[in-house]
């Protein structure tokens, strides 16, 4: 079949690559766009409370008006408000309201926005809309920032704007250079190491056009499959999409390259070599595609809606990634021919390669101490996996040096740290109206609860059957304590201590949380073994194995704890943080494990010719990694590279994953793929293909287009198989 594939986008280039055209325009112009939230609660199951909260609170309260910020007043000198400082604080205040900002009802401030200890004035910025996630409020604090300056120039007063609108503007600015830095970094390794390896401009830039191209059309197909679907697709699967299209397009296009100038090398034409390749690798491409697109389908089994949203739009990428590799890609060489290599000539002799052949020489002579030694460094690694603690906190990550972040630490200089984003907990009465003195009794005892700062009084809806509490918590809301408070604690009592014939429920932000923390809790028991079991037919159906799918897992599996234990040596040891994101295990899992698969498929696949063409074990190891290192080596380096460049962000976070990513695909590659599994396969020799027999000689499988067939190597392993 994939010969057939090669053959027509080889000798029809033409209609290849504007049947691609026409798909890229057309998509680009009929597509509807991607529609993002970052709105936690959308993305979980409706039988969790703080979803519950919010369906309730929009039935009970349907007002727009909520809290978006909070502007925080303190004087210059950090000394107490004196009077004349109070009242800057409400004239400023009141000149903010005035502005009139786009989404912002009021600024509000009073005697009672003064801290206990007299040092710090809030003033609440309400919102005059339900969505606290409102694409206008950032905006809104933005100018609020700049136009506070002159407003407090000439008071002894300084002041700084934190809560959730700050914070989410902080975010996206803090961030925002980001994807560029990604986009260019990217381009620059692609470009840079290509040129380096093929010594053509040509073959340099090509690759950086074609994935820009499938880009416009999976994007495209995203956005339409959302669409019909009714599918979320959260706020970062843009940034997300860009790095798994460059970094797996950048892979199976150096699978196929390196193939056809193996075959260049050998003698063949042009075309020929480009079918041949197709014909050879195309199997490797699809199975590697097909393991990462069952590993991200995976993802339809979690119960956030943010994962289930991102499972498919990636598996959409890289399904698209595969049909370019196997057909856009051939057409484009189809037309250049050799002269893809210009002004290069490297292209028609083989190198001496003596670093990949002397890696070969190692593994093949070595077998059992490259095996044993490279398990050990992976099981050293995974050790570290055992002190992984989940971090919440996503703002204890963000660059210390924001404003809302500097200004959140200010209030709690005279506020509990929860005072900016309390807890919500709704009394529903079942049937009639809510005993007034029973709302007040209520209230006391959550405020008696351990870790709650303080309870504000019932505010009831007009029917009388629904009452709130803004509950203080001492801190922070997205900090592990308040998680596990919220979560537990204050669900408990709150739950308990509920007057007959009422029901009790706690949103928030921590509630929240502490729901999505179960949620993550759930989708590790169930994606990760469901990924595992769809990768393992993938890898049975190439390989035609029931042993080689098993090891192979095994090592996968190595590799996953080798890589987030390594991780938490750097951060939680090394470096001291409380915790590493929560979502760092599936980063990980998408990134290390579903792609860096790709480099064990390819390996394998090229260990099985090898073998196929009557060489023996020793010799068919040795071909192999030489042959394949390099090809790994460059699409390793590529990727690791691309999310390397996080590592110099202020952000904790985008430091964690950035290190995760390239440390685990470089593990993957220069470990597993090159060192653990050849050797596990030469160890294992006929048994590794149990029951089938795809290690047999294969009369098509001969030394026509082997580059190593005249070696002394060969020529006794052929002796040896007779």
């Amino acid at each position: 079949m994939f010969r057939r594939v090669g053959r027509f986008a080889v000798h029809r280039p033409w209609l290849t690559i504007l049947a691609w055209l026409i798909a890229a325009v057309a998509l680009a112009t009929l597509a509807p766009g991607l529609k993002s939230t970052t709105d936690e609660t959308e993305f979980l199951p409706s039988h969790y409370e703080s979803v519950r909260v919010g369906e309730l609170q929009q039935k009970a309260f349907p007002q727009t008006e909520q809290p978006a910020a909070i502007a925080v007043f303190q004087r210059t000198d950090g000394g107490k408000l004196t009077a004349a400082d109070q009242r800057d604080v409400a004239k400023v205040a009141k000149a903010l309201e005035d502005k009139h900002y786009d989404k912002i009802a009021k600024v509000v401030t009073g005697p009672e926005a003064v801290s206990p200890n007299g040092e710090i004035a809030l003033a609440n910025v309400i919102a005059s809309t339900k969505n606290a996630y409102d694409e206008k409020l950032p905006d809104a604090v933005k100018k609020m920032r700049e136009d506070a300056k002159p407003l407090i120039k000439d008071t002894q007063l300084k002041m700084g704007v934190t809560g959730q609108a700050a914070t989410n503007l902080d975010s996206q600015e803090s961030s925002g250079d980001t994807d560029a830095l990604i986009m260019m970094a990217t381009l620059v390794l692609i470009i840079v190491l290509l040129l380096v390896i093929f010594r053509s401009p040509l073959i340099a830039l090509l690759p950086v056009l074609i994935i820009a191209l499938v880009f416009m059309v999976a994007l495209g197909l995203i956005g339409t499959a959302a669409d019909l679907g009714g599918m979320k697709a959260d706020s970062s699967i843009s940034a997300i999409l860009i790095v798994v299209l460059f970094g797996v397009g950048t892979d199976y296009i150096l699978f196929l390259l390196f193939r056809y100038r193996e075959h260049l090398r050998a003698g063949q034409e042009p075309k020929q070599a480009l079918v041949d390749a197709v014909s050879k690798v195309g199997e490797t491409i699809a199975s590697a595609a097909g393991a990462v697109i069952v590993a991200f389908l995976a993802l339809l089994l979690s119960t956030m809606g943010m994962m289930r949203a991102m499972g498919p739009s990636l598996a959409i990428s890289v399904g698209v990634t595969l049909v370019a590799a196997l057909t856009l890609v051939p057409a484009v060489f189809s037309l250049l021919g050799t002269k893809a290599f210009w002004p290069s000539k490297a292209w028609k002799k083989t190198p001496k390669n003596r670093v990949s052949n002397g890696l070969g020489n190692l593994v093949a002579r070595r077998p059992a101490v490259i095996a044993v030694f490279s398990a050990l460094v992976l099981g050293a690694l995974a050790v570290g996996t055992f002190n992984f603690k989940a971090e919440f906190d996503t703002s204890s990550q963000m660059p210390q040096k924001l404003e809302s972040v500097q200004a959140n630490k200010d209030m709690q200089r005279g506020f509990s740290a929860g005072q900016g984003d309390p807890a919500m907990v709704y009394l529903k009465a079942k049937n009639g109206k809510l005993d007034k003195a029973a709302l007040e009794d209520y209230r006391g005892k959550l405020a008696a609860i351990d870790g709650v700062g303080s309870a504000a009084p019932a505010m009831t809806n007009p029917d009388g059957d629904v009452a709130q509490f803004s509950v203080v918590l001492k801190y922070n809301p997205s900090s592990d304590k308040a998680i596990k408070l919220a979560g537990g604690p204050l669900r408990d009592q709150a739950h308990k201590a509920a007057p007959q014939g009422t029901e009790a429920l706690v949103g928030g932000t921590s509630a929240v949380l502490s729901d999505v923390e179960d949620a993550v809790s759930h989708d590790y028991k169930v994606v990760f073994p469901a990924a595992g079991l769809a990768i393992m037919i993938i890898l049975g159906l190439l390989l035609r194995s029931l042993v080689a799918p098993l090891y192979l897992m095994i090592a996968v599996a190595l590799g996953f704890g080798a890589t987030l234990g390594a991780t938490v040596w750097l951060f939680q040891d090394i470096q001291h943080k409380s915790g590493l994101l929560f979502m760092l295990p599936v980063i990980v899992y998408l990134f290390v494990v579903a792609i860096g698969t790709d480099y064990n498929i390819l390996m394998v696949a090229r260990l099985r010719e090898e073998v196929r063409r009557g060489v023996s074990a020793r010799e068919a190891i040795r071909t192999a990694v030489a042959q394949s290192a390099p090809t790994i080596a460059s699409a390793a380096i590529i990727l690791a590279g691309t999310f390397g460049v996080l590592m110099v962000a202020d952000n904790s976070m985008l430091q964690q994953m950035g290190f995760a990513v390239a440390f685990g695909i470089l593990l993957t590659a220069f470990i597993m793929a090159m060192l653990l599994v050849p050797t596990i396969t030469s160890l294992l020799g006929h048994k590794a293909w149990w029951p089938g027999h795809q290690d047999a000689p294969r009369p098509d499988a001969g030394h026509a287009n082997n580059p190593y067939a005249t070696t002394p190597e060969w020529q006794q392993g052929q002796h040896a198989r007779r």
